[in-house]
């Protein structure tokens, strides 16, 4: 880390432990990101793609490449927790830092629940003597501990789960494309990429506010810079290499099992959730049904779920420290540098919704909706931050940068919220009205969003070529 990049000139103490290197910064992201995601929610990609599941991904991974290349940017200027929290509050001002925080609180707070759930759901199919909620808490009891044991614990740990689901991956990819070989499936076809009978972009991007699921989680490495012993550059490089890595993942896994699917038609109208199994059952029979469903309960359920409290509890952590949130939040353990209460605080929530969720006929439907609100967004407003912080304030000359790329990603962001789905609209905008009361309240009360070292920042991480 360059010592320009000291935590301290922004008004804050270097608190959390440094040490985490690139491989482990790829490793968090991909973990989060799930590299067999796309095994949990096949079936409705499917069907909203209109039989294009790969175009679905690829437009997904170009949208959130441009979205990379502005964190990367922001987290160069302000190397800080919290995220698209600090960058749109430093960058623009502290209550729109406020606000783009509270949005993807949205899709933070409610990803350990959505996770927890499905994975919950999918044991309790396997081992119908544990009730739903039991496995649930279960899961997040291990994860809890974890994440209380350390940062280093919670890397170590998530390697030895994202090899275990690359070999899941890798043997599915193979059998896929060795039945295709030996004549079954449907071919080898490019119709999952394209195909003229269905195509439209309203279709595409519709589909795509359903598979950026599987991208969502990328941006929890930026979390991790008061962490990161590169500093910004390296958490801006994991950043891109962890999307492009999955995004050819999600890529391969979802035209294999395009191609392989017994029943299309069917999925095409139903988007049945376990279409991928299925997929897996025609390649190479029953047990690779169990293998891949197994392998999707356990990734959620662990694997994903411990990465994703690690972000929220460093958002929490970073907008407490600047009394935006409870105080008790920023709170950090002596011996073990992690934000405990907020992790605790995180843990509890995550029992709370999933337990509820699971009393819903629909519940990991509705969680699913509303959990991409948040973070898509929290991308438009990052995407301003870089607009406003270098190019109104900072005169930059770099227009690609600084202002071609972010309007671009902004552009690609928005027209998939306009075609994603009502209720998730709905809530989204629920959700930000909440926020406009509490900065109401937090005016009210003269506590309003001030980030410390704002003085002190200004321009600071600004080049012009």
């Amino acid at each position: 880390m360059q010592p320009q990049e000291s935590i301290e000139r922004f008004g804050y103490r270097q608190e959390l432990r440094r040490g985490v290197g690139l491989t482990d910064l790829v490793f968090y992201g991909l973990i989060f990101m799930v590299p067999i995601a796309p095994f949990a929610i096949f079936g409705p990609v499917y069907k909203a793609s209109g039989g294009m599941p790969v175009l679905a991904y690829l437009v997904g991974m170009v949208a959130m490449l441009f979205t990379a290349a502005s964190y990367a940017q922001m987290v160069r200027a302000f190397p800080l927790s919290g995220s698209v929290y600090n960058y749109a509050g430093r960058g623009i001002a502290p209550s729109v830092g406020f606000m783009t925080g509270w949005a993807i609180l949205l899709d933070y707070l409610l990803v350990p629940s959505l996770l927890y759930l499905v994975a919950s759901i999918a044991m309790h199919n396997s081992v119908p003597g544990v009730p739903v909620w039991g496995w649930l808490l279960i899961f997040v009891a291990v994860n809890t501990v974890v994440n209380l044991r350390g940062i280093r614990m919670t890397i170590t740990l998530t390697k030895v789960l994202i090899t275990c689901e690359l070999v899941v991956l890798g043997l599915f990819v193979l059998i896929g494309i060795w039945a295709l070989l030996q004549g079954r499936g449907h071919g080898f076809s490019l119709t999952p990429l394209f195909n003229p009978d269905t195509f439209s972009w309203p279709v595409i991007f519709a589909a795509v506010s359903v598979a950026v699921l599987s991208f969502l989680g990328f941006d929890g490495i930026s979390m991790l810079v008061e962490e990161s012993a590169g500093g910004s550059a390296q958490v801006a490089r994991a950043m891109r290499l962890a999307l492009i890595l999955a995004g050819l993942l999600f890529v391969a896994q979802v035209w294999v099992a395009a191609l392989v699917v017994p029943d299309p038609a069917g999925v095409l109208n139903t988007g049945s959730e376990t279409a991928f199994y299925d997929a897996a059952a025609s390649a190479g029979g029953e047990w690779l049904r169990h293998v891949t469903s197994t392998a999707t309960a356990i990734s959620w359920g662990f694997a994903d779920t411990l990465v994703a409290q690690v972000a929220v509890s460093r958002l929490l952590y970073a907008m407490a420290r600047d009394r935006q949130l409870p105080a008790f939040l920023a709170k950090v353990s002596i011996k073990h540098s992690v934000p405990a209460n907020a992790i605790l605080l995180v843990s509890a929530l995550s029992v709370a919704i999933g337990v509820w969720a699971a009393q819903l006929e629909e519940g990991v439907g509705l969680l699913s909706s509303l959990v991409n609100m948040g973070g898509l967004i929290a991308f438009v407003v990052l995407h301003v931050s870089v607009i406003v912080h270098y190019r109104v304030r900072g005169r930059s000359t770099d227009f690609w940068s600084h202002l071609v790329a972010p309007l671009i990603g902004m552009a690609i962001l928005i027209f998939v919220i306009v075609n994603a789905n009502i209720l998730a609209q709905r809530v989204g905008l629920i959700w930000l009205a909440v926020g406009v009361v509490v900065l109401g309240v937090l005016y009210a009360r003269g506590r309003r969003p001030v980030l410390d070292g704002d003085d002190k920042a200004g321009l600071t991480g600004i080049r012009s070529p």
